[in-house]
């Protein structure tokens, strides 16, 4: 090895193994879908609080990923050390919703597509996904359960209301209750008949009932 060979180097070879315009256009075209991850999450979302850091994350895990896949193609050496390095990466943020862990899998899975060259899988498949997704969450069926919370004085008044719920609503269940000197706390997991909700402004002005609340019920119950 001559002292000439001491100072070559593979980076330069590197910097025109990927082409400027490949380069542009996976970076437009994943902010352009991340984009559009991010609108359909927006739209989407069912949840109590929504979180617009999520979805600027969205978009960035989108490009990020197929930056990271661009790159790893264009170089079997880099593919084995990348593999190695992110299988020690942990990740202990935890996912409040559900759905969130689908439009995660979705942003990466896009980018991995885009960056691999199967541009019109990645238009076409996140375009349908979309959709669907859009379709199944503007769906606002009457089964979808609530939770109502009501303040008896006592059993009496408690056994009053389970009978009246049992006749306005399809389908009523006790989650909890809470009892304390004077009150009686009911927490009822019911289902309604149709949007009607004249029933909880009934229920409110019963003799021995002093608070009423419905809310919906996303799947995560707080005592």
């Amino acid at each position: 090895m001559g002292f000439g060979d001491i100072f070559k180097s593979g980076f330069l070879e590197n910097v025109t193994a990927i082409s400027v315009l490949d380069m542009v256009l996976v970076l437009i075209l994943s902010f352009a879908l991340g984009l559009y991850i991010f609108f359909i999450y927006k739209k989407s979302y069912a949840g109590i609080m929504y979180s617009a850091s999520f979805g600027v994350t969205l978009i960035a895990l989108t490009m990020i990923t197929a930056l990271l896949i661009l790159a790893v193609t264009s170089n079997v050496i880099l593919s084995l050390g990348m593999v190695g390095a992110l299988s020690i990466v942990r990740f202990r943020t935890a996912i409040k919703e559900p759905s969130d862990i689908a439009f995660l899998f979705w942003a990466i899975a896009v980018g991995i597509v885009l960056a691999a060259g199967f541009i019109p899988l990645a238009v076409f498949g996140s375009f349908f996904i979309g959709i669907i997704i859009l379709i199944f969450s503007r769906y606002k069926g009457f089964e979808r359960p609530y939770i109502l919370v009501v303040h008896c004085e006592d059993s009496t008044v408690e056994k009053y209301v389970y009978d009246y719920l049992k006749q306005k609503v399809k389908k009523t269940s006790v989650k909890s209750k809470s009892v304390v000197p004077g009150c009686i706390e009911l927490n009822y997991e019911i289902r309604l008949k149709d949007e009607n909700t004249d029933f909880i402004n009934e229920l409110a002005e019963f003799p021995g009932v002093s608070h009423t609340v419905m809310v919906s019920y996303n799947g995560d119950y707080m005592s």
